[in-house]
This record gives structure tokens, C-alpha cells and sequence, in this order.
């Protein structure tokens, strides 16, 4: 079954440890600005929004790419970089409609989750507030969480 990181906006204190982990995981640096989740903090709102990739059913990425280097692995789900095939065209940022695709220019490559490689993601081991959890989704609830991504994105929804 398909494997997504779940987010509870009403536990997010915006501490920004998500960033944190996750770059370091990848990285071996502390440095958000390569961190593969993001936390947005409004400040004026007192609102911490935190996005990933949704691991869609059918990634736009991955349609997208000309050089075939994004794929869903299955039975887990994950869509995958191959950074062997990656060009670095930035087709897939253009095609992401949530813009959890990045272009590293110190790579010349494309980076986005992969949920860690099948380990408990790191960002969901260090969220202080467990607003992060790792969970086998059904399509029921995956409908739910696009709808709410989509009126997140499109502020028709209070978070």
C-alpha cells in the first residue's frame, strides 16, 4: 500500500525541525534550503504551514521528465529520482503543481522525498510535536488530503 507522510497543521509549532532533519539526512548539513519538506511560517497569521511531497498516483514529475528519470516505485509508492538519468532540464519543477521538486544547482540535478529509502523518514523521527507521522494511506483518505492541499494552495481553507 501506498506509503505518504501525514501532517497535522494544529500540532505544527513551526520549529522548523522537519528542515532540519531531513537536509541533514541528505545533506550531512544542516541547511533547510536543501531539505526535501518545507515549513513556511507566517508570522503576522501565527499559521506554520509544512508541505511535502504528496507521492501522487499519478506524478506530473514523472510525465513530465524527457529523459525517463522519475519513476513511482511500487508496492510503496514512492516516486523516485534517478539522479544517473536526471539532466537537470527542470521540466518536473515547472510540472509539480505543489513545487516539492527542486533544482540543487550544486548538483545540476533534481532532488525531491523519498521518504527517506523505506526508513521512518527523518523528519517525522525529530518533529518534537508528532504533527508528522509516517502512514499507509487508502484512497479515500488520499482524496481528502488533495482536496486539502488544493484549498490550502488555492486559501480557500483556515488552517
Amino acid at each position: 500500500m501506498q506509503k505518504l507522510i501525514r501532517i497535522e497543521p494544529s500540532k505544527c509549532i513551526g520549529c522548523k525541525t522537519c528542515e532540519m532533519a531531513c537536509s541533514f539526512k541528505h545533506t550531512g548539513e544542516f541547511a533547510p534550503s536543501r531539505a526535501r519538506i518545507v515549513n513556511e511560517v507566517f508570522i503576522d497569521e501565527a499559521k506554520f504551514i509544512t508541505v511535502t511531497c504528496m507521492q501522487c498516483d499519478e506524478p506530473w514529475c514523472e510525465k513530465s521528465c524527457p529523459k525517463g528519470a522519475i519513476s513511482k516505485e511500487m508496492p510503496s509508492g514512492v516516486v523516485l529520482v534517478d539522479e544517473g538519468r536526471c539532466v537537470g532540464c527542470r521540466t518536473c519543477v515547472s510540472a509539480c503543481p505543489f513545487g516539492m521538486i527542486k533544482y540543487v544547482p550544486v548538483l545540476g540535478k533534481v532532488e525531491k522525498c523519498n521518504l527517506c529509502g523505506g526508513d521512518t523518514p527523518e523528519c517525522v523521527v525529530f518533529c518534537p510535536t508528532q504533527c508528522l507521522t509516517i502512514d499507509e494511506e487508502d484512497k479515500p483518505l488520499r482524496q481528502k488530503v488533495l482536496r486539502f492541499v488544493n484549498a490550502m494552495k488555492d486559501g480557500q481553507m483556515e488552517a
